[in-house]
This record gives structure tokens, sequence and C-alpha cells, in this order.
């Protein structure tokens, strides 16, 4: 993924600062509605998904502090099952969503898991999900993305797929690219034990599960402003955030010991 290439699309719709942007593709009666079908869905899952993680299961949250209530704000973290973009944005913003709906993230979703059906699509499209079709190069869920950080947090996985070993792999050039375009302030973010809540080919979640969600201090990345946006940047770029979720890692590993 190029740079360049990101610029292909539409610069008016890049610089779009409405979340109802994002949803163009839907009808005029939804984006309507939105507002308020977008916080009742946020608070409805929110609150359930509270009641999961920290009732039904045990779920240590680290330095929930560092995160900024704010557009522009980039969670990083390592990927362990499909609903890992749930538990980290609400371990960052719930309850402050029952107020302020807007703080909750953009996040992306596979098509095939989260667009299956016109109910699903519904109901991920309220929760702010982006569609991405995996395995392919994806211009316009990188758009969306783009547009997602100019209203709202966004949460990424840069390594772009589960881990079926626990490890930590290598961050993927779109996310380094997306930094380049954007300049967002960077949150790494490592999580534990969603591995066991729910396994790669699992359908239903398990309980009474040890979770643990680290969010790291904004990362400083002002030696990459003003370099080359190339691969060769965004390569290095990404191997300063991976290691930053490593180090998370490394301290969640020294207090489960």
């Amino acid at each position: 993924m190029q740079l360049a290439e990101i610029s292909q699309l539409p610069r008016m719709i890049l610089r779009e600062r409405s979340p109802l942007a994002l949803h163009s593709h839907r009808s005029r009666l939804f984006r309507v509605l939105w507002p308020v079908t977008h916080y009742l869905i946020t608070n409805l899952f929110g609150t359930l998904g509270y009641i999961y993680f920290h009732l039904l299961n045990s779920t240590i949250v680290i330095r929930k502090e560092n995160i900024p209530h704010q557009s522009g704000t980039l969670l990083l973290s390592n990927h362990q099952s499909m609903i890992d973009s749930f538990l980290v944005g609400l371990c960052a913003y719930y309850p402050v969503s029952l107020i302020r709906p807007s703080v909750m993230p953009w996040n992306p979703a596979a098509e095939e898991n989260f667009y299956r059906n016109r109910v699903l699509a519904w109901l991920a499209d309220n929760w702010k999900c982006i569609p991405i079709k995996k395995g392919r190069k994806d211009l316009r869920a990188i758009f969306k993305m783009v547009g997602g950080l100019r209203t709202n947090p966004l949460i990424l996985f840069p390594e772009g797929t589960r881990s079926r070993t626990g490890n930590i792999g290598k961050g993927r050039l779109g996310a380094g690219f997306l930094i380049l375009e954007t300049w967002p302030t960077v949150i790494p973010v490592c999580i534990d034990g969603m591995d066991r809540v729910l396994p790669i080919g699992s359908v239903f979640p398990r309980f009474f599960k040890r979770i643990y969600v680290s969010y790291g201090s904004p990362l400083d990345l002002s030696e990459f402003k003003g370099k080359e946006k190339a691969k060769r940047t965004a390569n290095a770029l990404m191997s300063k955030v991976m290691e930053a979720i490593k180090e998370l890692h490394r301290e969640i590993q020294e207090t489960k010991a």
C-alpha cells in the first residue's frame, strides 16, 4: 500500500468531519436516525459488555488514564479474538459513553463475520464498525479509517489477523501509512487472555476467564515527521509501535507471574 493510493480517494470526503460521512452507503432514514440508534446500541451493548467482561469474567485494566477522550486518537492493539475491538473500546471509554457516545471508537470489522446479513450489518454500523475485505487491498476501508480518525478515536489491529500462538507479530504497512497520513495520538495497547475467552474457531464466548488490557503512554513519533512517506518509513514506524506493544505484553506476563 503506497500513500499515493490513498490520495486517489475523494479529497472532499477525506476532509469530512461528520461521522455520518462514513455511512454514505446507508439510506437517508438511517442517517437521520443514526444519532439515536447509535446511542442506544452503543450503551446497550456497552452495558452488556461491561457485565460480561467485569462480572462474568475478571478483566484487569492497566493505565486507563493514558487514553485521550478526543478525535485523532489511534489505539493500536495486538489481536487475539473476534471481539477484541469490543473489549479495547469498552474498557477505554465506558461508562463515559453514557454521556458522550461519540467517544466510542471506530473499529475495523471483517465483512464475512460482521456483515453477513442485514441485521448484523445494521448493528455493526451502529457500533461504528468499518467493514474490511480480508486478504485484499481495500482502499475504501483505508479511506474510512482516515475519516474516522478525523471525527473520533479509532481502534486498529496492525498485525492484520488474530494470533494463533499468543505471540505478537509484525505490524503491517497499512497502519504505518495511516499514521503518516493523519499524525494521530498513537496509544499502544496489549490484551491478554482473549484467546481463552473466544478461541479461533469458537462461536460462543466463555466465562470466568482472566483478561488483561494494558494501555501504554502516547508514543513519540516525531522522529518520522518530515521523512519521505514510503514503505521504509512506514516499516520503521511500525517496528517502534510493535515494540511498544511487546513491552506492554512483557509487563502483563510479569504481573501474572
